[in-house]
């Protein structure tokens, strides 16, 4: 169980690292506005929530794709 949770957590981190930065380098977080206001959070407060929100998106993705392919191993070929 704990192998299968590491391959769908570590690749995910991985992105969820890369799509942080890209979608970072593109908008400042003063700058999202947030239910009408904007810059509620700091920057770091941002990145961070950014990323873990980055990650769980990867991660539930992952585990889906991992999922699926255990499920269908019993059928044939397509």
């Amino acid at each position: 169980m704990a192998k299968r949770l590491m391959w769908a957590l570590w690749p995910s981190f991985l992105v969820a690292a890369g799509a942080t930065g890209l979608f970072f380098s593109v908008f400042d977080p003063l700058e999202l506005h947030w239910f009408g206001q904007s810059g509620l959070l700091g920057r770091q407060a941002s990145y961070t929530l950014g990323f873990f929100f980055f990650w769980l998106l990867c991660a539930a993705s992952a585990a889906l794709a991992l999922w699926l392919s255990e499920t269908s191993a019993g059928l044939p070929p397509a």
